[in-house]
């Protein structure tokens, strides 16, 4: 079995092995560390809180997205709607990010022409999606300040991920949860959570729920996942809308859907829904694609943008490959949750 579908398959049991009430036998050895990963975050959080360690202002207002839990909770999607959002109501807004699994470890601004392996899958589909400004880096202070400098007509920066990065001060924060909850309760290695639950709402924070209802005590906005269309590989590359086709337009075609996901399980579940007949391909998340994962005789496949910013037109040969654009609908309620805590945006 290639090595990446064999980690895929360990994710995936992770998973559902978080999900049990209780942690099963064959975690029992993540105990000593869920401990020490424990006392790490504690101390941690305790030096922020005594003023030992502070958090760094930026130039400009800081909306961080982010998760407690690992695994994926629907996070890109909602970054990608806020963005819209923010402009919307007439905000200039940029996004940084650290850049999950890529090759750098300095502060870069992402452009059409990077590539994921460099910047990171996530920040490039952001950038090609919304066309806004993007700054990579573990650092997220220095890619703000980056981001700033390169662009001072910015008026709002997103922080794609970064609720874990008490160094970067802001100004809000939205905490996204799937019908996944908190699962067990307990933290990594353990459980999924990345840091302890609060028993309390932390201040200036905006629960969403992505799968439309509350999966965890916590008062929150319910959002709405879609399938938008899809669209041939080269065209969602150049931009051009004028190939998409519906979900009913590949119905009765036998697809190969290829994700590289934390849970890929959601994305096939949307597809089948819409009423596509597929053969799941799960990767492991942030896959490379670097060989192929199918072969060259497969006729047609689904991936998601998160896939396709990996995928150059030329390396598929003859096969076809359809992008499947999710759309995430922010609550109507959202702009009174989010307004006060931003500035008025400027003209």
């Amino acid at each position: 079995m290639p090595i990446g579908r064999a980690r895929a398959g360990l994710e995936r049991w992770l998973v559902r092995q978080w999900q049990a009430p209780r942690p099963p036998v064959a975690l029992w050895l993540a105990w000593p560390w869920a401990w020490v990963w424990l006392a790490a975050v504690t101390a941690r959080r305790a030096l922020y809180r005594w003023g030992v360690l502070q958090a760094l202002p930026t130039p400009r207002p800081i909306v961080v997205v982010g998760n407690l839990v690992a695994g994926g909770a629907g996070k890109t999607p909602i970054v990608l709607a806020l963005v819209d959002h923010l402009r919307a109501v007439g905000h200039r807004p940029g996004v940084i990010a650290r850049g999950h699994g890529r090759s750098g470890t300095g502060t870069d601004l992402v452009t059409r022409l990077s590539a994921a392996r460099d910047v990171g899958d996530e920040p490039l589909l952001v950038h090609l999606r919304t066309g806004v400004p993007v700054a990579v880096g573990r650092d997220r202070v220095a890619a703000a300040l980056a981001l700033c400098s390169a662009h001072p007509e910015l008026t709002v920066i997103v922080s794609d991920d970064g609720l874990q990065h008490l160094r970067l001060a802001r100004d809000a924060q939205i905490i996204a949860f799937d019908d996944r909850g908190v699962g067990n309760g307990h933290v990594l290695p353990l459980g999924p959570l990345r840091e302890p639950m609060p028993r309390a709402l932390p201040p200036r924070t905006i629960v969403i729920y992505t799968r439309g209802s509350a999966s965890t005590p916590w008062p929150g906005l319910s959002g709405t996942r879609r399938l938008a269309a899809f669209w041939p590989l080269a065209h969602w590359w150049r931009g051009d809308a004028t190939q998409t086709v519906t979900a009913h337009a590949l119905r009765n075609r036998p697809l190969l859907a290829a994700a590289g996901l934390a849970r890929p399980e959601g994305f096939f579940t949307m597809l089948r829904e819409a009423g596509l007949s597929i053969r799941e391909l799960p990767l492991a998340d942030h896959a490379s694609f670097d060989p192929l994962p199918w072969s060259t005789d497969e006729r047609e496949v689904v991936v998601t943008e998160k896939d396709a910013v990996k995928l150059a037109p030329e390396r598929v040969g003859a096969t076809r490959v359809w992008v499947a654009r999710l759309d995430f609908d922010l609550p109507p309620d959202f702009d009174a949750a989010l307004a006060p805590w931003l500035p008025r945006p400027t003209p």
